[in-house]
Order: structure tokens, then C-alpha cells, then sequence
């Protein structure tokens, strides 16, 4: 269980986040909306550390994760994997020693710096590959591919981190619709077949409701919605998006999964 008891984050006179008090309950698959600057992103790199809280704790499984220091708080980087909106790749090298770099908190400095990996470590990675399709670019360098193929890689190299969470801030936002339903559905896939909790930052209220299984909805930097995808309805939507509310969501939603299987949750 991921506790957030109290959590707030002041920049100088600003309050990004305020007061935030939620539990998640392990293998949920969480979206978390609003507008821009309403906190989601602060909220989620406080999860990982990041950036620490002005106030309050985050705790999981009893530990108190904002106690952390050296290579405890390491091992949780490493247990809450972040995946960003603008990939973090190196670009000069190739697609399976980015990868490799999600197994460096499991392996000594030498062996990182020499790039001298395990074999085993060799295999998950080629595995995580395979699990989106893109096994086939392990040799090509990062920079050659697609964003939708990059997007996989990072994820891929999220999960080679053996997470117990996945944070995602945004990792949609420069990708367009095929490929953005590429990168939903890996993490959907990672989700169901592992059991890893998903934490995603979502702009799209048509995405956030047809994958996501709880909706967290921020605005100025409070949490002002906690419930179920169906619960959201276009009046809460218009309440937490104001003015923007007619640009997140899709009346016509069911007509982008025309010809196409839609995912598990949004069938539901």
C-alpha cells in the first residue's frame, strides 16, 4: 500500500501541491488529471523523490519513504520507476544498453561504467523488448527511432528495474494517436500481466477513463476527485477542467476504438 498523509510542496511562495491524502491500493492502475500547473507532475516526483515535501509523509508497505537517504532511497528509485514525458534516452547509444541502464542500481559502479552486463541482465532486457515488439531495434541507436518507439523503450527500461510502481508524468503528451495508443496499452499490459501499480499523469479524459480504473482530478494542487472513471461526469469534468473542459474531453469516444480492440478497462 502507498500512503500520502499531509503532502504539500511550496516553491518559494507558491504551493504546487497542497494537503494531498490518498491511499493506493497495490495493481491499481491510477490516471491522474486536471490542468496544466495543477500539480500532477510535483505530486508524482515527490512519489519518487525527486522532489521532497515541504510537509507530510509518503510511506509504502509501513516504510517511510521520505526518510530515505544514499542507498535506501536508491533502492525505491529503483522500486518506483519514473518514465518521463521526453523519453531520457542517450541518444549515441543503442536501444538495449538504454535499456541495461534501468539494471544499474543491480550492478556495481565498474560494471556499469565498463558496460560489462550479466548475461542475465542481457536476457531481461531483450525480454522487456519483446514484450513490445521492439526486440528487433535492440541494436539500433536511440536516437534513430520514432518517439512511439522511444516511449517503449523507456518503459521497457522502467521494467527491467523489477518496480513495484510505475510512475508515468505524462508519457503521452508528444506522441500522436496511433502511437499513443501503443504506449497505453504497454502500460496497461505491464499493469495486468505483472501487477505493477500505474500511476499516470493524464491531459486526455477519454484516455484516463478507458484505461485508468481510479481517477485522481487536481486542481491547484488539491486533490478535488477520487473515484471511479464512470463517476466523472461532465459536470465534475467541467468543474475540474473549467474553460478547458470541452479540449480534454470526447464526446465520440467510442468512435477512436472503431476497427480496433479496445482495451480491457475501457470495454468495462
Amino acid at each position: 500500500m502507498l500512503a500520502i498523509k499531509g503532502v504539500s510542496r511550496r516553491f518559494g511562495g507558491k504551493t504546487a501541491v497542497a494537503d494531498v491524502n490518498l491511499e493506493i491500493a497495490p495493481g491499481a492502475f491510477i490516471g491522474v488529471i486536471g490542468r496544466s500547473g495543477a500539480g500532477k507532475s510535483t505530486l508524482l516526483r515527490m512519489l519518487n523523490r525527486l522532489v521532497d515535501p515541504s510537509e507530510g509523509t509518503i510511506s509504502f508497505d509501513g516504510v517511510d519513504v521520505t526518510a530515505l537517504r544514499g542507498q535506501a532511497l536508491r533502492d525505491w528509485r529503483a522500486r518506483c520507476a519514473m518514465i518521463f514525458q521526453q523519453f531520457n534516452l542517450i541518444g549515441r547509444l543503442d536501444v538495449l544498453t538504454n535499456v541495461l541502464m534501468g539494471r544499474l542500481n543491480k550492478v556495481s559502479t565498474a560494471s556499469a561504467v565498463l558496460q560489462l552486463w550479466g548475461l542475465e541482465d542481457k536476457a531481461m532486457a531483450l525480454a522487456a523488448l519483446e514484450q513490445f515488439d521492439i526486440a528487433n531495434l535492440a541494436g539500433q541507436r536511440a536516437d534513430s527511432l520514432s518517439g512511439g518507439q522511444q516511449q517503449r523503450v523507456a518503459i521497457a527500461r522502467a521494467l527491467v528495474q523489477e518496480p513495484s510502481i510505475i510512475l508515468a508524468d505524462e508519457p503521452i503528451a508528444s506522441l500522436d494517436p496511433r502511437n499513443t495508443k501503443v504506449v497505453m496499452d504497454a502500460l496497461l499490459r505491464i499493469n495486468k500481466h505483472f501487477g505493477i501499480t500505474v500511476i499516470c499523469n493524464l491531459h486526455s479524459l477519454d484516455l484516463a477513463r478507458g484505461y485508468c480504473d481510479r481517477l485522481i482530478g487536481m486542481s491547484a494542487g488539491r486533490v478535488v476527485f477520487d473515484g471511479a472513471p464512470a463517476a466523472l461526469t461532465a459536470d465534475a469534468a467541467r468543474d475540474l477542467y473549467g474553460l478547458e473542459a470541452g479540449e480534454v474531453m470526447d464526446a465520440d469516444a467510442d468512435v477512436k476504438w472503431a476497427g480496433q480492440a479496445r482495451p480491457a478497462s475501457a470495454a468495462a
